[in-house]
This record gives C-alpha cells, sequence and structure tokens, in this order.
C-alpha cells in the first residue's frame, strides 16, 4: 500500500487534513503547537484507491522534545511515497520551508504544495507568493471550509496505482461532529470497585450452550463465538506520565515508533501499532500520560477521552510503574480502571535497571498491598529504555490471553461448584435456605459464569470472592479477572 505524509510547520492545519482524508475525527486538532507529536496511521481512501496516511507532527526547533518530534517527522517522510507539504497560506513562505521541500523533492518524491487556510476568494492571490517554490504541484485549500479539497484529491488518486482501486462508491468528505470533552472527575469516576457491587456488565459473546437459555435476559443474549478475536489481542499501554510508556512501545515493536522525551505528557494522541507474533496479532495502543485531578488542561482532555475509548476497546491492560519512583495514588487510580473496563492485565515494573534491585520483595509486596484488586495480575520487572526482559513480555501476553479467552465445560464447572458446596455450604438468608442448581460460563474475554439458585440476593460476595478463588485454584485464570452473574432460574 502506498504511503501518503502529511508534513508541514505547526499549526498549518495537518491533522485536520488528516482528519478529512480518513472522514473521521481522529487525530486530536488544536491551536496549541506541538498538539501532534507521533506519527500517526491510518488507511484512507481517496476517491476510489486505497492509501495508508501518515499525520505527523510539526516541524519546529527548540526543546529536545520539537527535535525529536521533527526527526520522527523526517523519518516518516522519507519512507513515504507521496508527499503533503502544508504551509500556511496567511503567512509569507519561510525560507526553512523551501529549503525543506527542495530536499524532499530531491528524493525523487511525489510530493506537492498545499497551501491551507485559504478561506475565501479574495485569498487566492496569496498563492502568487508560493509559486517560488518552482513546482507546478500547487494546491490553495481551506480545510476547515472544505474548500478547493477536489483537485487535491484527484492529484493524489492519480500518483496511487491502479490496483489498489476498491470497489467502493466516492464519497464526499463531511465535517465530523465535535467531540466533547470529559473531566477528569467523570474519567477516574469508576476507579475501583466496591467488592459488594453486583456486576453490572453487559454480555457480547457466547462460548458455550447452557442448558436453561430462560435465565438470560435481552442484554445476555448468546452470540457466536469468533475465534478470529482470540487471534488479535488489543493491548492498552497505561499509566502516569513519564513512567516510560512510550519506551515500552518502542520496545515491544522492536523499533522507535513514539516519540520518546524527558518531557512530562509527550504523548497527547494514542498510538496504536499492529505486529504478528507466533500467529497471533497484538495490537499495542501507547496512551496518553494520567496526571493529577486539577492538572489536566486544554488539549489534556481529549487525551483522557482517547484513553477512555481505548481502554473500552482493548482486551488487555499492561499497567506500568516507575519502579525508581514511590508509588502515587494516583497509580492506583489508573490501575481501577483496568479492574472498571473488565480486562486482563499485567502490571510492569520498569526501570527496574535504576531502581532498588536489593529490595526486591519488598516493592513486590508493596505493589500487592496497593493494588489488591489486582491480585489477579502477574508482575513483571524490566527496563524498556535498555530492553532488559521486555521479550518475556510478549509470550506473557500470549499465555494471559489464552487465560482470558478460555472456555470451561459445564461439568468441569459443577464439578468445583459442588466441592466447593461441600466443604463450605451457602449460608441462609432471613431463614430461607440457599441453592445453586448449577454453573455454566456463558462469554469469554472475561470469563463470566451463570450461577443458576433459587435466589441470586443470597450469594453474598463473600461467598462469590470464595467460589473465585476455588475457580482459580481448579483453573488457570492467571492476568484474567473472574466475573460472576446470579441469575434466578426461569427469570429473564
Amino acid at each position: 500500500m502506498k504511503k501518503i505524509a502529511i508534513i508541514g510547520r505547526p499549526n498549518v492545519g495537518k491533522s485536520s487534513l488528516f482528519n478529512r482524508l480518513v472522514k473521521k475525527r481522529d487525530a486530536i486538532t488544536s491551536d496549541i503547537a506541538g498538539t501532534t507529536r507521533d506519527v500517526k496511521r491510518r488507511t484512507a481512501i481517496i476517491i476510489n484507491k486505497e492509501a495508508q496516511l501518515l499525520d505527523t507532527g510539526g516541524l519546529d526547533k527548540g526543546c529536545e522534545l520539537f527535535d525529536k518530534i521533527k526527526e520522527m517527522s523526517l523519518k516518516a517522510a522519507y519512507k513515504a511515497d507521496i508527499i503533503l507539504f502544508m504551509v500556511d497560506g496567511k503567512s509569507l513562505p519561510e525560507d526553512e520551508d523551501k529549503k525543506l521541500f527542495y530536499e524532499l523533492q530531491s528524493m525523487g518524491k511525489e510530493i506537492a504544495l498545499v497551501v491551507n487556510k485559504i478561506d475565501n476568494d479574495k485569498m487566492k492571490d496569496r498563492l502568487w507568493d508560493y509559486y517560488e517554490f518552482g513546482t507546478d504541484a500547487i494546491f490553495g485549500i481551506s480545510v476547515s471550509h472544505n474548500r478547493n479539497t477536489v483537485e487535491l484529491l484527484e492529484w493524489i488518486a492519480a500518483k496511487i496505482p491502479d490496483e489498489y482501486i476498491i470497489k467502493e462508491d466516492e464519497e464526499s468528505i463531511e465535517d465530523e461532529d465535535q467531540e466533547e470533552e470529559i473531566s477528569d472527575e467523570e474519567f477516574f469516576s469508576n476507579d475501583t470497585r466496591n467488592e459488594e457491587e453486583e456486576d453490572d456488565g453487559y454480555f457480547y459473546s457466547d462460548v458455550e450452550e447452557v442448558e436453561d437459555d430462560s435465565i438470560f435476559g435481552q442484554n445476555d443474549r448468546i452470540k457466536e463465538f469468533d475465534e478470529n478475536d482470540v487471534n488479535h489481542i488489543k493491548i492498552a499501554i497505561i499509566g502516569r506520565t513519564n513512567v516510560g510508556k512510550s519506551s515500552l512501545l518502542n520496545a515491544l515493536l522492536g523499533e522507535e515508533r513514539s516519540v520518546v522525551s524527558s518531557v512530562a505528557g509527550t504523548t497527547i494522541d494514542p498510538i496504536d501499532e499492529t505486529i504478528e507474533y507466533k500467529n497471533k496479532q497484538l495490537t499495542f495502543v501507547d496512551t496518553a500520560g494520567l496526571r493529577r485531578r486539577g492538572k489536566i488542561l486544554g488539549i489534556e482532555k481529549y487525551a483522557l477521552m482517547r484513553t477512555t475509548e481505548m481502554l473500552e476497546n482493548s482486551n488487555m491492560a499492561l499497567v506500568v510503574l516507575d519502579a525508581s519512583q514511590p508509588f502515587l495514588d494516583l497509580d492506583e487510580k489508573i490501575a481501577g480502571l483496568v479492574d472498571s473496563n473488565r480486562l486482563a492485565c499485567i502490571i510492569v515494573l520498569n526501570k527496574w535497571d535504576i531502581s532498588k534491585r536489593d529490595e526486591h520483595d519488598k516493592i513486590i509486596l508493596e505493589v500487592r498491598d496497593r493494588f489488591k484488586f489486582l491480585a489477579y495480575a502477574p508482575i513483571i520487572t524490566l527496563s524498556a529504555l535498555s530492553h532488559q526482559r521486555v521479550d518475556k513480555l510478549h509470550d506473557m501476553i500470549l499465555e494471559i490471553n489464552e487465560n482470558y479467552s478460555q472456555r470451561i465445560t459445564t461439568s468441569q464447572l459443577n464439578e468445583v461448584i459442588e466441592k466447593a458446596l461441600r466443604r463450605h455450604t451457602l449460608p441462609s438468608m432471613h431463614g430461607q435456605v440457599i441453592r445453586i442448581y448449577y454453573a455454566t460460563q456463558y462469554e469469554t474475554r472475561p470469563p463470566k459464569i451463570a450461577i443458576v439458585m433459587n435466589n441470586p440476593k443470597g450469594l453474598h460476595f463473600t461467598y462469590r470472592r470464595y467460589l473465585t478463588n476455588k475457580l482459580r485454584e481448579a483453573f488457570n485464570f492467571t492476568g484474567s479477572p473472574v466475573l460472576f452473574k446470579a441469575k434466578k432460574r426461569g427469570v429473564k
């Protein structure tokens, strides 16, 4: 597939054009320079041809962060087949822009000069200033007003070979609705679940036929088990700022995919990348670092919303902690998001190479004490920067995915439940004897088990925890939550 890179200085409209071409509000846009930092990749349909579109960070000089953004952007440009070099039509041509344009042009790239912000007919005269770049492929457009983009699209489509034609009708590019901001209070509203809370999740996929389908309500309907889902693992990398999430993503991919900087909050827009490992697709998502309440400003609110979306669409989370620093309450709140989204989980103690390794047992005990609600999650110590033990993480992800996706037969489940009941009977409730008729697993990812009984309210959270422990003793649920749903026979 041909690659199209959108290159230019900050605030010229690169991400806005990217969103128009992919036909959805994907990249975060704002008036703040440096909003886009990593290279975002998406498949786009240009007229009737498929291509990979690259949104890059602004080319600017300054601090360490902007230098790295520029380096990553130029790497994307050099690897691209087609370059859309964007400039701000409201300002005069920059010598630095000309120099870079000529450099990319000399490499034999298909390159167009896109002069953005030509918002009305009166501003067309500004285009004459840009003809000194010496190219005929010059397009004056307005992304925000969707003006004069057709000619640019036709030029791009002509540069893409016919082998990439897809059988779809040409679609007009329309504005997407603005996304709503969410507050940090809303984001952390479900940071940790009370143990006495009932499982309130909806049920998405079936794993096994149940004996009495009438126990399931409208939202609990059984669906076909999709083997492809198990072979595609979506993994969110989460943690507070500067714990090494981007470094971990780069180490897992084996290439510099995400900008790494000592500047807190380097990653704004979540970056996803898919690799194939042992016949499985692993999609890693580097999410924005999360801050304490009251310190979330401007575009970071959009980043929080994107992180929420990523968690909702993920199967697994890597909770990254900085082993060289004391753990914070914020770490617990972030880890609580894994619990509230019912994700498989691995706790990653990063920066182990500079931590107090002689206090290994003490650090592990502290993690277990602070993150009791993630008691099922295994812990791995590593260094993303030096790649120490990162290679073990790939296999651990596959193993936990198997646990998260496993299906236990009804006979096996009931054998464990029966033994548990013989050892400790269910306490009565208001004089009523509480009976469990049978149990059956009705969903995977995470495993969800229906307990069919005469009075669902009689399944106290302490007994549910007891049953969970017995199931964990009998089956390998390492890294995976196990959820129960108490149901009354014959009630929808």
